[in-house]
């Protein structure tokens, strides 16, 4: 199931699939390190723009693009502890 990065809970992490967005947007994106296939995290999705850790960078993107960041939610394997 694809969803918008902007609608992306905090703590959430999902995998880049495309990027619906002129090719300037797309390139400005990829130069930040967001491009299909990269794993992302939300750190704060509240008022105003969303922060989110790729590759151990943080980076603050406003709503707008990130509504154009198409993701696949990654669901958290909890480990079974005895």
């Amino acid at each position: 199931m694809l969803v918008p990065l902007a609608s992306l809970p905090q703590g959430a992490r999902a995998r880049i699939v495309s990027i619906n967005a002129g090719c300037g947007l797309v390139q400005r994106l990829m130069q930040m390190g967001l491009f299909p296939g990269t794993i992302v995290e939300v750190l704060e999705n509240s008022r105003g723009p969303i922060l989110i850790q790729v590759e151990g960078s943080r980076i603050a993107i406003g709503r707008g693009m990130a509504s154009k960041i198409l993701v696949e939610p990654l669901e958290e394997k909890k480990g079974a502890q005895s």
